[in-house]
């Protein structure tokens, strides 16, 4: 017999009994997974390991992202537990997911002909985050050097407050070049366009709008189809290709309630776009969750160079579907009630951190435009540092201001980098500072909470929350916000299990066959 840690026991006949049971749970318990379809991370870009994962009755190879070095498969539901057991078994086989929808985070919409208002200043968004001080600060708008990958339902690249800013994309739907955002009046009114134009409007229409970075690439990338909803695999794709083309960021307004084992290709993703140095902004969900106790993702996967955003309202509210976490959600942005351009040369209404997303990205772009060294850890620090309080539970409990952090950039100000963190006891946080002058010398204020080296590591001894000091040779001077120690992580049982292709019923069976396997232990 065979016993899982649950309690379950399973005879050899019981488990054949027990198969069909599971593949046809797999499909109604979970709506998110895709019926067959798996994504399966191999372990060497080898031509023997595409030899291994070929083709078979059991098991068709629909894509192959080199770059992910990820195969999509779909399963033949008669034979779903020999295949997969047979994948998992592959020594050339890191891991096996489900492909999962991904959707867009949006929460309401009102659509309106342009004669509906008149004057840029209805977008309360740039003025709470005070979008036209900075560009004076400044002397520009941006740069068009600078190209964000908009990865979303596609943009429409032909509208006057956008086609100037468009530079060419891709449409993973559709398999070509033409990533027009395709419309549908419940799902999808625009979605990809909306945020085109939070983070470039161009400004340079009477009536229309302008976004955070007036002067800036946008390059489209469609994944996402006129229902807003796409699959894992494409997702993936579309931050692959954004990596080759050498963007500077990546605006992410998307995602799925999904448990970390089963979102580790997007989670790699994320993490091969933070390591190419592309600063990849990401939408905390409108669930109104705690992100810190629900697993979420992509914006859950926290790199160097992310950046997840909560949304707040005119008052600097948090709206009450927006998500948050002071562990998990780095930073609030205006995402309630957003003017913004939609296909067609319509422009309307939307809420959601879908909204929130791209204004944040469009003042990465505009920063970036100030101060090309700039890395995505430095930009999240500064504006958490430079951010206006807000009772939104955030790691800096702010909302962002694009004034106040271009003032900080163009002065050089020196500023102390990571500005906020949640660690476990014993875990380690490297602190730098950015624009500082000379050897640096670092301080904690609460030496019981942690301590700091004289190299500005710092280690987490016990529950509580300090902050570090950073004072440079010329004697400017730094103060983090709240570093606390005590971080549990997720909390809320995890939708699946800990199994890792989605199905906790099929991993026990496939464990009675391979007990070996890492997640059967």
């Amino acid at each position: 017999m065979f016993q899982r840690n649950n309690g379950r026991k399973f005879g050899l006949a019981q488990l054949v009994i027990a198969s069909a049971i599971a593949i046809s749970a797999s499909v109604s318990e979970a709506q998110e997974k895709i019926a067959g379809e798996y994504l399966v991370k191999y372990k060497t870009n080898s031509f023997a390991t595409m030899l291994s994962l070929r083709s078979t009755a059991a098991i068709q190879i629909m894509d192959h992202n080199k770059f992910g070095q990820l195969v999509k498969v779909q399963v033949n539901p008669a034979l779903e537990v020999q295949a997969l057991a047979s994948l998992l078994r592959n020594p050339n086989v890191d891991y096996v997911v489900p492909n999962i929808r991904v959707h867009s985070f949006l929460k309401s919409s009102e659509v309106f002909d342009v004669k509906a208002f008149a004057k840029l200043q209805d977008q309360y968004a740039n003025s709470k985050t005070r979008v036209e001080e900075a560009w004076a600060k400044a002397g520009n708008k941006g740069s068009k050097a600078v190209t964000v990958a908009l990865i979303d339902t596609g943009a429409d690249y032909n509208h006057p407050s956008l086609k100037t800013q468009m530079v060419p994309g891709y449409d993973f739907v559709q398999n070509d070049s033409d990533p027009m955002d395709i419309t549908s009046p419940q799902a999808n009114p625009g979605h990809g366009t909306h945020c085109a134009g939070s983070l470039g409007g161009n400004g340079l229409v009477d009536g229309g709008i302008q976004g955070a970075s007036g002067d800036v690439s946008i390059m489209p990338l469609r994944f996402l189809d006129e229902k807003g909803s796409g699959d894992l695999n494409n997702g993936i794709k579309a931050i692959d290709y954004a990596i080759s083309k050498g963007v500077q960021v990546i605006s992410a307004s998307w995602g799925a309630k999904v448990p970390r084992s089963q979102a580790q290709p997007l989670i790699d993703a994320v993490q091969r776009a933070s390591d190419a140095g592309i600063v990849m902004v990401m939408a905390a969900a409108n669930d109104g969750k705690n992100n810190d106790s629900v697993d979420f993702f992509p914006t859950n996967a926290d790199f160097a160079n992310t950046i997840s955003v909560a949304a707040s309202g005119p008052n600097d509210e948090k709206p009450q579907w927006s998500n948050y976490g002071r562990g998990s959600v780095h930073i609030a942005s205006p995402g309630l009630d957003i003017i913004s351009t939609l296909p067609g040369n319509k422009y309307g209404k939307l809420s959601g951190t879908s909204m929130a997303t791209p204004l944040v990205a469009g003042i990465v772009a505009f920063l970036k435009a100030q101060d090309a060294t700039l890395t995505g850890a430095e930009i999240r620090a500064l504006l958490q540092l430079t951010g206006a309080q807000a009772k939104i539970e955030v790691a800096c409990n702010c909302r962002v201001d694009m004034m106040a952090a271009t003032e900080v950039v163009l002065a050089k100000k020196m500023f102390v980098v990571p500005a906020a963190a949640t660690l476990k006891v014993g875990e380690t946080k490297q602190f730098s500072a950015k624009f500082a002058t000379g050897a640096m010398t670092f301080a904690v204020a609460d030496t019981a909470v942690g301590e700091i080296d004289a190299a500005g590591k710092f280690t987490a001894k016990a529950n509580g929350e300090t902050t570090v000091t950073a004072t440079d040779a010329a004697g400017a001077t730094s103060t983090s916000l709240a570093i606390r120690v005590g971080a549990t992580g997720p909390t809320e049982p995890p939708d699946g299990g800990t199994c890792p292709i989605g199905d906790q019923l099929l991993c026990d069976i496939i464990c009675g066959i391979s007990p070996e396997l890492p997640f059967c232990q």
